[in-house]
């Protein structure tokens, strides 16, 4: 596995820094927020055997095929069996809050699927309460508002993903340590999206957002397969809508807002490099693009990386850069007085004067 290699911190001259412009963060799974160090502390505690590659902090790269999914899966699942205890959990979501506060973002919907740790703590909805509870906890004491996403799994039974919409429902709320919306993740090659439907009425039922992964491993014809079924608010992924000028346009025209994950692209083997990643082509066809990190334990990069990418890899200046920050607030499930407030704050970064090319220190 070789290293997918975060950009250096931004001291670009002439530029504000993207660590300050405030965002929100849209696409961030619970496992996969961890930190490094954490994993590592915990396996010690558990007594778990890490694979080599999680125990190097090596950052994965895949190809975009059923081998390269069945890799991925296996290291996911080795730091997934890791979290043991409700301590854990909550740790996991006050560093997730932390790391993203240190980066700008001011609203976080982080994802999760229950069923994972419910073995640990007695159940999927003792499981779900430990995470909203940290979540609320973290938007105490980071900044950074936290919100959840309750995400069934493709390679479950569809009843599994309605028992869970049903779950989710039950939680359903406006701001921090409430669920906000309800997802659809794992390799989209498995399973039948349309059989996913009913747990999505379910949870468009309860007010939450339809939140599905598509458009990354696949091409535009699972993306529509997506629209048509589940009528997603956001998308998770969605890059690959690119591929399709008239796809494009009806997402587009149904404000279907897209989670772009540039470094999970390329650690996936979706897109060779980041410059390869198309957002130009989504931003200019006026597709509301919210960046994420996925998966930073196993792709290196967090939220801010994504932004320099942005700004290094694809000419993005300050005020473009904004306007990708406006587009995740817009995208968000936060309250109206949030976003009001967020986007004056995108306003005010704006306004701040630019470090000279002279400018020396961070």
């Amino acid at each position: 596995m070789t290293a997918v290699v975060e950009h250096a911190p931004d001291r670009a001259p002439g530029t504000r820094p993207v660590e300050t412009l405030p965002k929100a963060h849209l696409h961030l799974h619970f496992t996969g927020s961890m930190r490094p160090s954490t994993l590592l502390d915990l396996a010690e505690r558990h007594g778990v055997r890490l694979p080599t590659a999680l125990r190097s902090s090596q950052m994965v790269s895949l190809s975009p095929d059923a081998r390269g999914w069945f890799r991925f899966q296996r290291l996911y699942d080795a730091a997934r069996s890791c979290v043991r205890t409700a301590e854990d959990m909550q740790r996991i979501v006050l560093e997730a809050a932390a790391d993203d506060a240190a980066e700008g973002s001011r609203w976080l919907e982080l994802q999760v699927d229950p069923t994972s740790y419910a073995v640990h703590v007695g159940g999927i909805t003792p499981a779900l309460e430990i995470v909203l509870d940290a979540a609320r906890t973290a938007s105490a004491v980071t900044g950074t508002q936290v919100a959840v996403v309750v995400a069934a799994s493709r390679i479950r039974h569809p009843l599994d993903a309605r028992a869970l919409a049903r779950l989710a429902a039950r939680y359903a709320g406006e701001g921090p340590g409430t669920v906000v919306g309800f997802g659809l993740s794992n390799d989209e090659r498995r399973g039948s999206t349309a059989d996913f439907a009913p747990a999505f009425a379910l949870a468009r039922r309860a007010g939450l957002a339809s939140l599905p992964h598509s458009g990354e491993l696949l091409g535009p014809e699972h993306v529509r397969e997506t629209l048509r079924t589940l009528a997603p608010d956001r998308l998770g992924h969605g890059v690959r809508s690119g591929e399709d000028p008239e796809l494009l346009a009806a997402l587009v025209e149904a404000e279907v807002a897209l989670e772009v994950c540039p470094a999970s692209n390329v650690a996936l083997g979706v897109y060779p490099d980041l410059a390869d990643v198309p957002l130009e082509r989504l931003v200019a066809a006026g597709a509301r693009v919210a960046l994420g990190a996925d998966d930073p334990l196993l792709f290196g990069p967090r939220l801010a990386a994504q932004y320099r990418s942005a700004r290094e890899d694809h000419g993005f200046d300050d005020e473009r850069l904004a306007g990708l920050a406006r587009s995740s607030i817009a995208a968000s499930r936060a309250p109206e007085e949030v976003k009001r407030q967020l986007l004056a704050e995108v306003d005010d970064w704006l306004r701040a004067p630019v470090r000279s090319s002279t400018t020396t220190g961070p």
